[in-house]
Order: C-alpha cells, then sequence, then structure tokens
C-alpha cells in the first residue's frame, strides 16, 4: 500500500510540477498575446499564422518519434540518447536548409515577398529544437517534471517582455518572430544548465535503427495529425483573407491556451507513467480511466464557461475588431471539451508499444478527416469550422476502438463515465450565459458569469456526488501532507 501511495504521490507531484509550469507559461502566453492584439492588426497575425504552419509541421520531424522512443523504451542509456542527439543536430540542420531554399517559393505562392526573411528567421527555432528534444525526452523519462518549470517560465518571461517591447516600438510581424525565437532559445539554454544529463561521443546506428522501429511510426502519425490540423490554416489563408485566417487562428487560441494547460500536463505525466507498467493492461486501464475522468472534470466546465462569456471575452480583451472570431471560439470550445478522450486512449496504445496502431488510427481519421475539409471548404470557413467539429465527434469513437480489446474499456464506457460531468458543465454554461440578458455592462456581466459558474459547478458536483470531484480533493490533501512531511524531514536534518 505504501508502494501504491507513493507512486501516485510521484504522479500528482509531477502532474502539479507539469500542470504550473504550463499554466505559468501559457498565462504569460496569454496576457502578451491580449497586449499584442490590441497593438497589432489582426493581418499581422494572419501572416504569422500562415508561417508558423510550416514550422509546426517541420517541428513534427523533431518532436514526434525519437523523444518518445527514448521515453518508452525500457532500458534507454547514456547511447541511446547520446545517438538520438547526435542524429537531431544533423537532421535540423537539414530540415533548416531545406525551409531556407523553399522560402521564397512559399512566398511565391501566397504572393507576398514579405514571408521570405520570417519564414527563414523563425525557421531557426527548427535547429534549436533538436538540442531541446533530447533534453525534454529525458527529463519526461525520469519523471522530474520541475525541471521544465525554470527552463519554460524563464523563456516565456524574457520574450514576452522582448515582444511587447518591439511591438510598442512599431516593428509589427518582427515582434512576434523575435518573441517565438528568443522563447525557445532560452528555454533550451535554460534547460541544458539545469539538466545534468550530457551527450557522451558514442553513436550507434543499431541503436538508432531500434528506437526509429517503434518512433517512426508515431512520427508519421503526428506528421499526418499536425499536417491535418493545421491545413486548414493554409487553405483559409490561400482562398480567404488573412483577417479570415487571423480570426479563425485567435479563436482557437482561447481554448487552446486552457487545454495545453489541462491536457498536456496529464498528457506529459500519464504516458511515462504509463510506459513504466505497459505489461499489466488493468493498470493501464485504470489510469486511461482515471486521466479520462478527471481532465474532463477540470476542463468541461471551462470550455462550457468560456463558450458562454465569448462574446464579453472577447470585448474586454481583444476589442469591438475582433468580435468576428466569437463563433468559431464557441466552436473550438467544444471540441475541446472531449480532448481527454483522444490524448488518453492514444496514451494507452503508445505506452504498451502499439505504435503501428497508432498510426493506422491516425490515417483512419485523416481520410475523414479530408474528406469532410473537401466538401467544406467552398462554402466558407465557418463551414470548414463546423467540418471540424463533426469529425471531432467521430474520431472520439476511432480512437477508443482499440481500447475496447486491449484495455476491456469500450468508448459506450468512456462516454458514461464523463457524462455527468458534460452534463453539469453544459447546465453551468446555459445559466452563465442567461446572464447576458440582463444588459448590464460587459465588465459587470463577466464579473457575475466567472464566480457564479464556479460556485454552480462545485455546489453541482458535491450534490450530484462526482467521484472525480472527490478524487482531487483527496489527491491535493494528500500531496500537501506529503509535501509538509518532506519539508519538515529537510528542517529537522
Amino acid at each position: 500500500m505504501s508502494g501504491k501511495h507513493t507512486g501516485r504521490m510521484t504522479v500528482m507531484s509531477n502532474f502539479l510540477w507539469r500542470l504550473a509550469e504550463r499554466m505559468g507559461a501559457k498565462a504569460v502566453e496569454f496576457i502578451v498575446s491580449i497586449v499584442l492584439a490590441r497593438l497589432l492588426a489582426p493581418e499581422v497575425y494572419g501572416t504569422i499564422a500562415l508561417v508558423t504552419v510550416f514550422i509546426t509541421i517541420l517541428q513534427v520531424f523533431v518532436d514526434g518519434g525519437l523523444g518518445n522512443a527514448l521515453i518508452q523504451k525500457k532500458d534507454a542509456d547514456s547511447t541511446d540518447f547520446s545517438t538520438v542527439f547526435f542524429f537531431n543536430i544533423a537532421f535540423c540542420s537539414v530540415l533548416y536548409s531545406l525551409l531556407f531554399l523553399a522560402a521564397p517559393l512559399i512566398a511565391g505562392f501566397y504572393d507576398d515577398a514579405t514571408l521570405t526573411p520570417v519564414i527563414r528567421v523563425l525557421g531557426l527555432t527548427v535547429l534549436v529544437s533538436g538540442v531541446k528534444n533530447v533534453q525534454q525526452a529525458y527529463v519526461s523519462r525520469h519523471m522530474m517534471f520541475h525541471r521544465f518549470f525554470y527552463a519554460t517560465l524563464g523563456g516565456t518571461v524574457g520574450a514576452a517582455a522582448l515582444g511587447i517591447w518591439l511591438a510598442y516600438h512599431e516593428y509589427g510581424i518582427w515582434a512576434l518572430v523575435a518573441q517565438q525565437v528568443f522563447n525557445v532559445t532560452m528555454d533550451t539554454i535554460i534547460l541544458w544548465f539545469t539538466v545534468k544529463w550530457r551527450p557522451t561521443w558514442s553513436f550507434s546506428f543499431s541503436r538508432l535503427k531500434m528506437l526509429y522501429a517503434y518512433g517512426w511510426k508515431l512520427l508519421a502519425s503526428h506528421l499526418i495529425e499536425t499536417v491535418y490540423a493545421d491545413i486548414r490554416q493554409l487553405i483559409i489563408g490561400k482562398m480567404y483573407t488573412k483577417s479570415d485566417l487571423a480570426y479563425y487562428n485567435r479563436a482557437k487560441q482561447f481554448p487552446q491556451f486552457i487545454t495545453a494547460n489541462i491536457n498536456t500536463s496529464i498528457n506529459s505525466v500519464i504516458f511515462p507513467s504509463m510506459a513504466q507498467v505497459q505489461d499489466d493492461p488493468d493498470k493501464v486501464k485504470g489510469m486511461t480511466r482515471r486521466a479520462i475522468k478527471v481532465s474532463t472534470f477540470i476542463m468541461a466546465p471551462m470550455m462550457m464557461g468560456l463558450a458562454a462569456c465569448s462574446e464579453t471575452v472577447i470585448r474586454i480583451l481583444l476589442t469591438e475588431k475582433w468580435l468576428p472570431c466569437v463563433p468559431y471560439l464557441i466552436i473550438f470550445c467544444i471540441t475541446h471539451m472531449f480532448l481527454p478522450i483522444h490524448t488518453a486512449n492514444l496514451n494507452a496504445i503508445k505506452a504498451i508499444g502499439r505504435s503501428d496502431l497508432y498510426l493506422k488510427l491516425e490515417i483512419i481519421k485523416k481520410v475523414v478527416g479530408v474528406i469532410a475539409l473537401l466538401i467544406s471548404m467552398n462554402f466558407g470557413v465557418m463551414a470548414m469550422a463546423y467540418s471540424l467539429l463533426i469529425t471531432s465527434a467521430i474520431n472520439q469513437v476511432i480512437n477508443s476502438w482499440p481500447n475496447k480489446k486491449l484495455l476491456n474499456y469500450a468508448y459506450i464506457e468512456q462516454f458514461k463515465d464523463i457524462l455527468p460531468n458534460i452534463m453539469l458543465a453544459a447546465a453551468m454554461g446555459l445559466m452563465v450565459y442567461a446572464v447576458e440578458f440582463i444588459g448590464l455592462n460587459k465588465w459587470l456581466t463577466l464579473a457575475i458569469q466567472v464566480p457564479l459558474g464556479v460556485v454552480i459547478y462545485v455546489a453541482g458536483s458535491k450534490l450530484f456526488k462526482l467521484d472525480s470531484f472527490d478524487y482531487l480533493l483527496d489527491m491535493i490533501r494528500k500531496f500537501l501532507h506529503h509535501s509538509r512531511k518532506e519539508n519538515k524531514k529537510e528542517t529537522d536534518q
């Protein structure tokens, strides 16, 4: 029992460190993005969103496969890490060279010569990420998530100050470019000095081949997912205006601010935890079930609350010029609410070593998604957003399908597990939205909506005895008690 308790505390401690890191970084980024959105025109954001698509796709080649393979491999040693490190350096150099040469072609496709220097400078983040990727894998494998906290926060705060200064002095798009390059560079430098691992002069082709055998399927899966997720932005940028792209992209960033904190934190901790017990399907099922229930319990009210307050939030934070993004924001809130089902199921499949299944699922989902996109793209940006909502619902079933056999945890059972959370969050959202009809000014409306939503959801959780609410309270109490004991030990020593 003691070992089980210690294991839970380790997972909880790492989750809270990861959550603190994500929330700290995203809070700073979010506040800065609000300031920059007031200083810069929507068209500037449309341009940077377009360029970021290409950088994000290349980033998948760095982050998508070998890093996960290092985490999943039971006996990964210094030779494995050093091999991936040197491979990443060489590979990222090739990727950046190709991007550098392709920049004028991309700019020509979009009839905007100003894209060429932006692509070439922003592409430097790919080079830096080659170093950062192995350090991240080492931290994740050894469950040292407090290291992420210092590195990420340091990079984010410095980048925030630089971005605002440049925007205020009218550097336009270069404020956003410099912000991103500085962020990843400083993040990598801090991580390098706070993590003791250093590469040794060793390289093994046989180890690389073994890691690649597992990692390439995840790489291919992530590449398909990323291209599919960003292809809407490429199409909008080509077929419609940069303002349309800016509204679409800005709306997506609001729910991503929340889900990136919660879902990424859970994802980062749960995957290595599942990998450690990959030979015990019952334990993997238990972790999967708990991850789905707890993360949905946290995420559902936030997404429904944001959807209910969307117009007021946009008016206050971004001003009237950004109001066209409200309908997109509501759609993205609904799709992100169900993200835990996707993440937890895919983590379980990765952890037990079935990267082949992971790849097959991505191919099936993207065939469905591309069909929906091809049908909707000629009917406007809003139709494209609705097609994303429909395919997201279908993908829930697809992602969970293998775990019906692997873990004896079918989608119907998963949906039953989260249904109380979703229903309570929906009821809360309706009551929060009703405040709009009172006719108060925007500040007072939001000041009522936020605490009202919290009270309704917490009261409903206690009234209907939702077990995720009790579980979270219990784990937080145990974590605080455990922390006090550890601090007392250190003081006594």
